[in-house]
């Protein structure tokens, strides 16, 4: 059994904002930053993730660990890691169940892995060397995917709880890549946050999609879709109170929007689980 804190609603830490945030201020509860822009030996950066990191929690988020890869992981990159995460303490690290490369290449992509126990046996060590390295628990984060594997011998939610049970990690919930897959996919949105483990959910992400009739591309580049919200709503049912951040990489709003975002995931929050001893906020009102 594991616990998280509870960090509230969060946004993730992008470029464009950096001015905003550091003379106003924000409305969102908490921060995510992407680690590999903080590996550096100073500058900007570093300033301004030790300013937010003063005032909010922090979480560090990866795109380049490839725990699924079959090449050997990175032990300067792991050092590098864990000399950020002494540094700036944050609740937790995450990245994604993926691979990202091969042959020392990072293809700079979230590319997909199939359900196998073959993989299971694949991931386990490697998890337990991250986690060693890093002194903490690894937490983990379901990908959108765009094609599935003949091989794969177990839905990935399956997958899911065997891989956080063996290797003792968390996981990230990405509700908008769940919509995502489901829909490419045809399997039931439900049934997959029916079929992972509620205590080793740390972290939820709320995201935008691109509808490209023929399937749906996970992009970051819009703000949530009902059909998500409504998906974060029965999530949140089962899961209660989950720690959530929204995304947004691509043609970036100014703060007030994605703040905007953070409050009507809060909105939603209240309305399914309400805090004892306050009124719940109506979503709609919230996020305009």
């Amino acid at each position: 059994m594991t616990t998280h804190p509870d960090l509230g609603f969060g946004i993730g830490l992008r470029t464009g904002h950096y001015d905003a945030i550091l003379e106003h201020g924000t409305r969102a509860d908490w921060f995510e930053a992407i680690s590999e822009n903080f590996m550096v030996g100073g500058g900007l950066p570093l300033h301004v993730l030790e300013r937010v990191r003063n005032d909010h929690p922090l979480v560090l988020h990866g795109v380049s660990l490839s725990i699924g890869g079959s090449d050997p992981l990175d032990p300067g990159y792991l050092r590098e890691l864990r000399l950020l995460a002494d540094r700036f303490a944050p609740a937790w690290v995450s990245d994604h169940l993926c691979w990202t490369g091969v042959d020392a290449h990072n293809l700079h992509d979230l590319l997909p892995l199939p359900w196998t126990e073959e993989l299971l046996a694949h991931l386990i060590p490697r998890i337990t060397q991250v986690q060693d390295a890093l002194g903490r628990r690894l937490v983990l984060e379901n990908v959108s995917t765009y094609l599935s594997f003949e091989h794969s011998a177990m839905p990935e939610w399956e997958f899911l709880a065997e891989l956080t049970r063996r290797a003792d990690c968390d996981l990230l919930l990405d509700v908008n890549n769940v919509y995502v897959s489901a829909v490419n996919h045809g399997f039931d949105a439900r049934a997959f946050v029916a079929g992972i483990p509620a205590e080793r959910v740390a972290q939820i992400h709320l995201a935008g999609h691109t509808d490209h009739g023929t399937h749906l591309l996970d992009t970051h580049d819009a703000p949530v879709a009902d059909a998500v919200w409504d998906l974060y709503r029965h999530t949140l049912g089962r899961l209660g109170r989950v720690a959530t951040l929204i995304e947004w990489d691509g043609d970036v709003p100014p703060l007030e929007d994605v703040e905007n975002e953070a409050l009507r995931a809060r909105a939603i929050a209240d309305q399914v689980i309400p805090v004892p001893g306050t009124q719940p906020v109506d979503g709609a009102t919230a996020a305009a």
